[in-house]
């Protein structure tokens, strides 16, 4: 991000009431962007989002749909933790030349889904990432319903190339890890890209799954089975029975994919409620007239 640009959005968070963490990402970041009339997207997780929100209505109530002005900050909180999951977003908010838009999170629930995959949808957001990284980009897409009509049919691919030196420095170490451990082999050739390669054993395939969060190795090991393991500290603990690469793959592919549906099905309708009816399709015009734009 240049240092002008990076200097405006720090000033947009001067704004608000204070908040313990914050990720810009989106399409509008890109080096290769050059339309600026699209949104800049925020994650921004606060310790408890009705006190916040509550402070910032009375900071920001333009921000905000009318609606949820009238039914305040309880209003606001309980149609993100009962009918979404967990986050209010506000789209369309004008600063600086800029249209911005804002989703305000717990932050004990950010750093759940970010550890545990729980509903892997803010976590897909923050790990937006050669094929390596298109294929860790499309894991939280799928099963994506905005996917079928509502979105670029090339947006992982444009994702990726706007920010492969980025994606490249972020995600180094883990590549290296697995490196070390026998589990990818990396070897370089004349361009800017490296050739990454996977052990497709079964013990390599175990090595991967144990890395998975603990929820979602427990889905897997009830649709393929679970054996004991003990760990290197003595512990007893139980493990999905992984009988080839491809089948533990599809397995946490479906897994991932639920997730991501129930997700993504529940925010937009949370966020048909919570942004006004003419926001919401305001939005969802911009999305399908991208997503038929590529498919021409």
């Amino acid at each position: 991000m240049e240092k002008d640009s990076k200097a405006e959005l720090e000033s947009f968070l001067e704004s608000l009431p204070p908040v313990q963490f914050c990720c810009v990402y989106g399409s509008a970041l890109h080096p290769n962007n050059r339309d600026k009339s699209k949104m800049v997207d925020f994650i921004l997780a606060v310790p408890d989002p009705l006190n916040w929100h509550s402070e910032n209505i009375k900071l920001n109530e333009a921000h905000y749909a009318s609606g949820m002005v009238y039914g305040g900050a309880r209003l606001i909180t309980g149609v993100a933790d009962n009918i979404g999951i967990g986050v209010h977003f506000n789209p369309y908010v004008n600063w600086n030349c800029k249209m911005l838009k804002y989703g305000v999170v717990r932050m004990h629930d950010l750093v759940q889904d970010i550890r545990n995959w729980e509903r892997f949808y803010l976590s897909g957001r923050l790990q937006k990432p050669e094929d390596l990284y298109a294929k860790i980009c499309s894991l939280s897409y799928m099963g994506d319903l905005r996917m079928l009509f509502a979105e670029d049919r090339y947006k992982v691919k444009k994702i990726v190339q706007g920010q492969f030196d980025l994606f490249q420095l972020m995600y180094k170490p883990f590549v290296e890890e697995y490196e070390a451990k026998e589990v990818l082999r990396c070897s370089s050739s004349g361009t800017h890209q490296a050739s990454i390669s996977q052990d497709y054993g079964l013990s390599a395939a175990h090595a991967i799954v144990s890395s998975l969060p603990p929820a979602i190795r427990r889905q897997m090991g009830l649709k393929l089975g679970e054996r004991k393991c003990l760990t290197e500290s003595g512990q007893v603990v139980l493990e999905p029975v992984i009988g080839s690469r491809e089948e533990a793959a599809k397995c946490m592919q479906k897994i991932l994919r639920r997730k991501v549906m129930f997700s993504s099905a529940r925010q937009a309708i949370s966020g048909l409620l919570s942004v006004g009816g003419a926001n919401a399709m305001r939005y969802l015009g911009n999305k399908i007239r991208k997503a038929w734009k590529s498919w021409r």
